[in-house]
């Protein structure tokens, strides 16, 4: 699991880190808290490296 989190940050993880936390900021500030479930569906694809289509990841090169 430690692996899992501290490795592998390719700049779609650090794009999907960044869009969970401009969501949440903005669901809070605006009092909108529906929008924290897309933070945190965000927020779950950076941290475990998941992504929703299953193919999101590039080929690793040799």
């Amino acid at each position: 699991m430690k692996k899992l989190l501290f490795t592998n940050w390719h700049l779609m993880r650090w794009i999907r880190l960044i869009i969970a936390i401009g969501i949440a900021y903005h669901a809070i500030t605006t009092q909108q808290y529906f929008f924290l479930f897309f933070a945190a569906f965000f927020l779950f694809q950076a941290l475990f490296n998941t992504c929703s289509s299953g193919n999101c990841q590039l080929p690793k090169s040799k």
